[in-house]
Order: structure tokens, then sequence, then C-alpha cells
């Protein structure tokens, strides 16, 4: 990742490449340009507020970056995060690899949401590639904005975002669910406050998970079930939030296989589980004064040896009987089964669950938000929703009406994995999943549009997105 530093910049007598923000007219005399370069500014800020122009100081370059700070604070963070991905294009080319970031009239804020999208978009999975990719080496940033504890904040975030897209991006031959516990209890291990437990399929078996069990029954590799806790002293006597993450390593579709390319990307379907324990780490790593508990059930989803099947019924951990419509059902059994593990054990504020579910939110909302639901926690879904609108990670509430619950009747089990009719798939999967909360407060959030992207979307390159961690620990700043 970028080598972030702090400095004074002075930007007449600066000896590196200069990013200079400019958001606000009133700043315009302050710009460090000749009159010829101020009326080219003026030009293209006539045309477009959000701008970008080079100018050359060799043996480096200045960068003017316009955008327009009278809009809402969001709205000119997220132009200023895409501002961001547009120039690291022009910054490549240059070979300006190293750079220096101020702003003229600009706010603490609005400076963050730029170098956040500088990071955001400099990621790309590499690892497989014979030759080595370009990427920004460091970026020093006016000492008149940050100071270092707010700095290793923010960098321990995008650090840890910069680590779920990894996890995400490796294909299942590298990343099963064997291993992909292995990392998150090492990862833990190195953490103040932070416990990890990893259940085999024994202990599976004995807490009788009869959802994550039928799931893992077609793969060669064993399930695991995860507990990572953080419990920091300053919020040892609070009721936990416990974050469920989905963890399908691979989803083939089980014997209800995916038609045609379909299983294109499902090495994506562990992003949940990955988020969760992301958010988690960011916490321990910045040390939020909050108590986390996440809850990761892992298993791919595959149609071999006795791979279970339609028309089974399943016994889950709270005894709840489950038809089995569709295998391609699969998340929601393997969270069924952690969500309420959460409902009885740890009396939890709220319990949120994070999944790549269903391709019907996709259809609902396309890729440009999350679709998300709630029971009994209304108030922590707004404020959920109001975070997403200032980080620019937002969340469409669907409803949760009581009709809802006849679509996931059973004539032969408790209920259904599906809904009866192939209409309101992202509501029924919710209902499904909210049955096992009981009468805790819980929030399903589905990240199937945004977990992974397979064309760049801004600040977003090919791949894994880590959509979602950024609010969640803006939520959990506000506990």
């Amino acid at each position: 990742m970028i080598r972030y530093t702090l400095d004074t910049i002075d930007t007449k007598n600066c000896q590196s490449n200069l990013i200079l923000l400019y958001g606000d007219e009133v700043a315009e005399r302050q710009l460090p340009l000749s009159k010829k370069e101020i009326e080219r500014v003026k030009q293209l800020r006539a045309k477009d507020k959000a701008f970008i122009v080079a100018f050359d100081r060799l043996p480096y370059h200045l960068y003017v970056v316009g955008f327009d700070s009278e809009k809402k604070s969001s709205e000119s963070q997220e132009t200023l995060r895409r501002q961001a991905a547009k120039l690291l294009t022009v910054l490549l080319s240059d070979e300006a690899y190293e750079m220096a970031i101020t702003g003229v009239g600009t706010l603490t804020e609005e400076i963050v949401a730029f170098i956040e999208g500088l990071t955001l978009s400099d990621y790309s999975f590499d690892r497989f590639k014979s030759k080595e990719a370009e990427h920004l080496k460091s970026i020093s940033i006016d000492t008149s904005f940050l100071n270092q504890n707010e700095l290793d904040e923010l960098t321990n975030l995008w650090n840890r975002i910069f680590w779920c897209r990894e996890w995400v991006n490796l294909p299942v031959a590298n990343l099963n669910a064997e291993t992909f516990a292995d990392e998150i209890a090492c990862v833990a291990g190195q953490l103040e406050d932070v416990s990890c437990t990893v259940m085999n399929k024994k202990q599976i078996e004995s807490l009788r998970m009869g959802g994550l069990l039928a799931v893992n029954k077609g793969s060669v590799d064993e399930p695991r079930f995860i507990i990572v806790e953080y419990k920091p002293q300053s919020a040892s006597d609070r009721q936990p939030i416990v974050l469920v993450g989905k963890g399908i390593t691979y989803d083939t579709g089980g014997l209800n296989i995916k038609p045609d390319d379909y299983m294109q990307e499902m090495k994506s379907d562990m992003a949940g589980a990955a988020t969760m324990a992301s958010v988690v780490f960011a916490a321990a790593d910045n040390k939020l004064p909050v108590h986390l508990i996440a809850l990761l059930p892992m298993t791919d989803n595959r149609p071999g040896f006795n791979a279970y099947a339609a028309d089974d019924v399943l016994t889950m951990y709270d005894g709840t009987t489950v038809e089995v419509v569709n295998t391609d059902a699969e998340g929601r059994l393997i969270l069924a089964d952690a969500i309420a593990f959460a409902a009885k054990n740890y009396q939890p504020k709220v319990i949120i669950d994070s999944a790549t579910l269903t391709g019907a939110a996709v259809r609902a909302i396309s890729t440009f938000g999350i679709a998300a639901m709630e029971q009994n926690a209304s108030n922590e879904l707004s404020m959920l929703k109001i975070v997403g609108e200032q980080v620019y990670e937002r969340i469409v509430e669907f409803p949760m009406w009581k009709e809802y619950d006849k679509l996931i009747e059973s004539e032969v089990a408790d209920i259904r994995n599906c809904g009866s009719i192939p209409q309101a798939g992202t509501i029924t999967a919710g209902k499904f999943l909210a049955h096992f909360a009981k009468d805790v407060p819980f929030i399903h959030l589905d990240i199937a549009g945004v977990a992974f992207f397979s064309k760049s979307q801004h600040y977003y390159r090919y791949g894994a997105s880590g959509y979602g961690i950024r609010l969640l620990y803006a939520y959990l700043q506000m506990q």
C-alpha cells in the first residue's frame, strides 16, 4: 500500500509533484499559478467545476483538481474520490509515483476523501501477474489538515480494506474454508484484545448446525465456524454488536447447479465473511471502544459426494426445520445457524449480517448500493443509512411486511429456504434470516451488487471492492 507522511507544504516552492485541490473561487488568488494558468483554470471551471489540469514544473508536475465545495458535503467528497481515480491514470502515465497534496480553501474531510479515492483506486490484484504492476509509492499530506494519530487511523482502515479485497479476489484453490480460517486466526493473534476460535467439522456437528453441515456435504473440504471477538477494557460492560458474514468460498449452486457463466466470479461469495472480519480488525487496530463479535460460517457449495438436495429437510442449530427448495440458496442456510447461535449465546445489542445473497438485489438496485432489511432494529438501520450517505456506501431499505412470511411457508417443515414464487427474492431471503434472530434486533445487508465488480467503477477497480467496511466502521465510531 502507499506510504503516507505528513509535512509542511509550501505550494510556491514545492520541490516535488504537487496535487492541489481547489473547490472555491474565493481562494483563487492563493493558487500558485501564472496569469495564463489561472485563465486556463477559469475556462475549465466555467465548463465543469469538477476538472483536472496538469502544469509542468520541470522536473515535476502540478495537478490542479477542481470540485464544487458548495455541493452537499457527501456529494462533494464523493466527487473528490472519483476525481482521484481519474487523476491516478494521469499520475501513472506521467510516472509521478511520489507527490505532495494540499488544498486551497479546502476542508480536512475533502482532503481525506481525495486521498481515500487515490488509495482505493491504486489497489489491484497483482499476485498472479508476471509483470509487476505500477502503483503510487508515497503521498505527503499537508500537516494543516491531519495529525499523525488521525492519519494512522485512516491508513489502518484502508489497510484492512486492502486485505479484504485480496481475500475476496483469491480463487478457492488458494483460499478454501480451512486456509481462510487459518489466515483470520493468524491476523487475530497479532492484535490486542482480539481472540479467535476456529471450530472444525466435529465441533460443528456437536453444535448441530444443520445448515452449515448440509451445504458442506458435497465438498471435499471440511467446513469451519469462526468466532472472532474484540473486547477492549473500555467496552467490557457493553452488550456486543454481533457481525455475521457469509463465507461460501466457492458457489457452484450445488445440485441446482448454476447455468451458463453464472459460476464466474463465485470465488467472491465469501465477501461477507471477509468484510466482517476486516471490520473487527480495523476496530481493533484503532482501539474503538466497542465490543464486537464476528461469526463466520465457512464452506464451499458443490454437487459432489452426498450433496444435499432439493426436498431435503434440515434441522438447524435452533431446532427449526427447513425444507430445501433450491440448493443454490445455500448462503442463508449457513448464515441462519450463525444468527441463531448469536441470538442464543451473546444477548447482542444488534446482529448485523453481510452477504452476497441474492441476484434479486442486483436486479432491484443494480450495483449502486446495499439492499437492507431490519427486524426490531429501525433506529440502528436509520443510523447505518445516515453514515452510508456520508461515506457514499449507500443503503436502500426493503420492507419486511408480515405478508412476506407466507412466501416461505412449507407444507413439510417449519419454513422453506426459498420463496414459493419467484418474486421478492431479496425480501424472502431477509425474512428467512430474521426468523433465526428471534426478538434480537437484526439487520440484513445484501451486498451482492457491490462486493465484486466485473468492470472498474470509479475508484473501485476490477474485482473485489471491500464495500461495506467504511460503512460499518463509521457506524461503530458512533457507538
